[in-house]
């Protein structure tokens, strides 16, 4: 039987923290389109660049950060070199926490795509194994993220680790350490440029720390 997380302290190991770091705003962001891998791979906006630093500044203030991983998207790579700068530290690239391919919908708004794709939609919105046109289903974005976790968590036992990616990767990883259904992933808001943290035990349980916090 698993012990309740609160039972757990020195005598369990020392667990591996992930802080997980949305990007901030870019101009998909704004104009609120679907961006996803293999799309336009923006860069952030000023705003963008604002809010990676103002959580880059949290994060140093909160946690001694040993490590800083980022997807390899441009708009990740430029939030992680906020905290990197900060820390002293080089940004190391993850393709596992890259955001998931939208393929044909990639720049196309919800609206849009439920005038042009109405039955792909309506498909997609209704089973997390069904894939945009050629896109990734939500499955299988699971399962690359749950790889990536498992890497990063033995890269890095025991330490804190900052790991810049997106919407529907950093979703995933809270649903995994909460052990919920894959639906509990329309129920979450993750805000831009926010912070998550996950904390796993070296005998693989998972404690959710903090979800979506954006530093003032």
């Amino acid at each position: 039987m698993t012990r309740p997380i609160g039972w757990r302290g020195a005598l369990h190991g020392e667990p591996t923290t992930l802080i997980l770091l949305r990007h901030g705003v870019t101009t998909s962001t704004v104009s609120k389109v679907f961006c996803g891998s293999g799309g336009t791979d923006p860069e952030l906006v000023d705003e963008g660049h604002q809010q990676a630093a103002r959580a880059a500044a949290w994060i140093v203030a909160h946690h001694q950060v040993d490590a800083v991983v980022s997807s390899p998207l441009r708009r990740t790579q430029e939030t992680a070199r906020h905290v990197a700068d900060v820390v002293g530290l080089d940004v190391a690239l993850e393709p596992g926490v890259a955001e998931a391919s939208f393929g044909d919908w990639d720049g196309h708004s919800f609206a849009e795509i439920m005038e042009k794709w109405p039955d792909e939609m309506q498909a997609w919105l209704g089973s997390t194994a069904v894939a945009p046109p050629a896109g990734e289903a939500f499955d299988a974005v699971d399962a690359r993220v749950s790889e990536a976790r498992d890497r990063l968590v033995e890269q890095y036992a025991g330490r804190t680790v900052v790991v810049t990616s997106h919407v529907t990767p950093i979703k995933l990883l809270v649903r995994q350490a909460l052990d919920a259904p894959m639906s509990v992933i329309y129920r979450m808001e993750l805000a831009p440029a926010s912070i998550t943290t996950i904390q796993w035990w070296p005998d693989g349980t998972p404690s959710l720390r903090n979800f979506s916090l954006v530093p003032d």
